[in-house]
């Protein structure tokens, strides 16, 4: 049995919860509240941050070491998240990199962070500079994830990737808190509904945090 223990909200859990989805794998879902630095959690992994995987006694932390570890392990007959040749899986560790790294400093922490994750570690209140920083960012990284989209079948070339996985996991995380302008980025929202009808992605639309729901649109798959 596959352990995950996660966050709702990290969208490194989340990039990690879609790539098991993805590969038919069932991992039992473990939420691990980071603040309280669990001894038996430290013990997992040091830097006490989630994802962690712990797969037959095995702790992986660090989300693109599990989504490669799980590539290795566990490979789908004739598929794969991370491409079939080495220029395909240059760009798919390009574009992991680019969302888990520029959009996660850029948005994601500046808008998740600031309106969840500060308030759920006793951090004080939102900064709005840094919420209004974050919306700024967010309108680049979509005109940006539309102009791949428009010139690619997916994020990073014919076939589904970890990139798709990565940038759908920041960007949901995003939505979730109804902060993405859908209506002037037609074709970044063309690309998100693709990825947000699939099976995989059915969990994480289920997901509810308590005292603070979704927008309505949040698990519509015709938004």
């Amino acid at each position: 049995m596959l352990t995950l223990h996660h966050l709702w909200l990290c969208p490194f859990s989340r990039k990690v919860r879609l790539c098991l989805r993805e590969k038919g794998l069932d991992a039992e879902l473990a939420v691990e509240n980071v603040w309280e630095r669990r001894e038996s959690f430290l013990a997992l992994n040091p830097a006490g941050q989630v994802p962690v995987l712990v797969d037959d006694g095995v702790a992986l932390a660090e989300s693109q070491a599990i989504c490669e570890y799980l590539e290795e392990a566990y490979p789908s007959a004739g598929r794969t998240l991370l491409g079939l040749d080495a220029t395909t899986r240059a760009e798919v560790r390009r574009l992991v990199l680019w969302f888990d790294l520029k959009f996660g400093r850029e948005v994601t922490d500046n808008l998740v962070g600031e309106k969840l994750y500060k308030r759920l570690m006793g951090r004080g209140y939102p900064d709005s500079s840094a919420i209004r920083a974050g919306r700024q960012n967010l309108q680049y990284h979509l005109a940006y994830i539309g102009y791949l989209a428009e010139r690619r079948n997916w994020l990073a070339g014919d076939t589904l990737s970890l990139a798709d996985l990565a940038a759908a996991a920041h960007v949901s995380c995003v939505d979730y808190l109804g902060d993405v302008p859908w209506e002037d980025y037609p074709e970044a929202k063309a690309w998100y509904v693709r990825i947000k009808s699939r099976p995989a992605f059915r969990p994480l639309l289920a997901d509810h945090i308590a005292g603070l729901p979704p927008p309505r649109h949040y698990a519509d798959l015709d938004f």
